[in-house]
């Protein structure tokens, strides 16, 4: 069992860093990098089942960081999957890439995918610290992050089941959404991405240097103010 959350992170950078580069490989022969943002996803899920596997820390907090993480993880990869990878073009974002990469596409490619690979790690930090945690049992802040993580999801997935709905009616084409969540803000779903993120750092909190994990609703509330 591992007692250090440099040798998990270093096995969720192996596990990461491997997985980019055969789906970089994968680009390379169908010219379409969408998938990376499934990857990305599934991944970080992965790296915490990694996590709650070989870590020596409590079972509840193993089995709690296991549970949170797949059920984010797979249902985020899988709604990207089939709504953004399966039967569409290459997504805008990665065509613009291609064509202003030209014939340097691929190499830039490949250490794009790799630095997709560093976030998975850093975005799975959380989960490390808390399959680290020998307390036995789960305590009030472990029950709240929970409970905070568990209504950000329910609010991302309505979210998407309503923005969903709206595109699917041709009398919407090319408006904007303004239906249920998304009559109240443009962007409901990042909203309650960012707030399921302040839940798994909240479960983290509790964890010895799990104050650490703010870090990374700070840097995703970055990303989506300022990047996305």
């Amino acid at each position: 069992m591992i007692d250090s959350v440099w040798a998990l992170l270093t096995v969720g950078a192996v596990l990461a860093s491997v997985a980019m580069a055969l789906l970089w490989a994968l680009q390379v022969r169908i010219r379409d990098a969408s998938h990376v943002d499934v990857a990305w996803a599934i991944l970080i899920a992965c790296a915490a089942l990694a996590y709650a596997l070989l870590a020596d820390g409590d079972v509840a907090h193993r089995v709690l960081a296991a549970v949170l993480a797949s059920i984010w993880g797979f249902r985020l990869g899988l709604y990207l999957l089939f709504n953004r990878v399966l039967g569409k073009d290459e997504d805008g974002r990665y065509q613009a890439l291609r064509e202003k990469w030209g014939e340097n596409a691929n190499r830039r490619f490949f250490w794009f995918f790799q630095f997709q690979a560093a976030l998975v790690v850093f975005f799975s930090l959380p989960y490390a610290f808390v399959t680290l945690d020998s307390t036995d049992g789960l305590g009030v802040l472990e029950w709240a992050g929970a409970a905070i993580w568990a209504i950000g999801n329910l609010g991302v997935i309505t979210s998407d089941w309503q923005l969903s709905r709206w595109r699917a009616d041709p009398a919407n084409k090319g408006k904007t959404a303004r239906n249920g969540l998304w009559s109240w803000s443009r962007h409901p779903n990042y909203f309650f991405e960012w707030v399921t993120w302040l839940g798994v750092a909240l479960v983290a909190t509790a964890s010895p240097w799990g104050w650490v994990s703010w870090l990374v609703p700070a840097v995703l509330l970055y990303l989506l103010l300022r990047v996305t």
